[in-house]
């Protein structure tokens, strides 16, 4: 009998007339493994491959803070891409979401540089405190001058005011926000409007995902 055939065994196929190529079977053999599920050559037990030691788990912390800042960055493309007036509904839905009440979108305009675009009622203990809110669908940072033009429109009239922006506040607009014997301005930036959405659960859906930590190795610790 001559030396035993790779075709036969199933090691190579021919792919064409004189050309040979390793089957899958035939590449396992080459690397030293057997396939699953296939049986080993003496011993006649299963063989599994063993994962690769080199092989890392994700990080899965690393791609939950990746995901979270892809997703606020879409949900604020969302926010931009509707109309002012419809931005402003949504102001109103945020703030109702929150506990004000009787929350309406008005564009009032009570001064010659700044306007109001909604206003609601907050109950603080036994008090109603009036609200003003200002919404801006920028792109660009809002600075001093627009908190003071708010600031000057609902001075008198509201206990505070509120302002929503789909990007930032500059560090002075922040600082200018309260001032002793100033009606305070709350802002909220892009980043703090998706924080709400989020807690509130206003237009965006919470799914727990669970995770797996790996003791196994406690199981073998010796008993002192």
């Amino acid at each position: 009998m001559g030396p035993p055939n790779p075709y036969r065994q199933g090691r190579h196929d021919r792919a064409d007339y004189g050309v040979w190529g390793l089957t899958e079977a035939g590449r396992a053999r080459l690397q030293g493994r057997v396939q699953p599920g296939r049986k080993g050559a003496r011993d006649g037990r299963a063989v599994v491959p063993k994962l690769d030691a080199a092989i890392a788990l994700p990080n899965l912390e690393e791609m939950a803070d990746n995901y979270a800042s892809v997703f606020e960055r879409k949900i604020l493309e969302e926010l931009r891409d509707h109309e002012p007036h419809e931005f402003e509904q949504f102001a109103a839905k945020l703030l109702s979401a929150y506990g004000f009440r009787n929350v309406k979108v008005t564009h009032t305009r009570t001064a010659p540089d700044g306007g109001i675009d909604g206003n609601g009622e907050l109950k603080a203990g036994l008090v109603n405190m009036r609200a003003a809110f200002q919404c801006k669908r920028w792109q660009g940072v809002v600075g001093r001058p627009e908190i003071d033009k708010f600031r000057g429109a609902i001075q008198g009239k509201f206990e505070h005011g509120y302002f929503f922006t789909t990007s930032t506040f500059s560090e002075e607009a922040r600082e200018a926000s309260i001032r002793d014997g100033a009606v305070p301005i709350f802002l909220f930036d892009g980043h703090e409007i998706i924080q709400i959405m989020i807690e509130k659960g206003l237009g965006i859906i919470r799914r727990p995902i669970e995770i797996y930590e790996d003791r196994v190795d406690t199981l073998f610790e010796k008993d002192e």
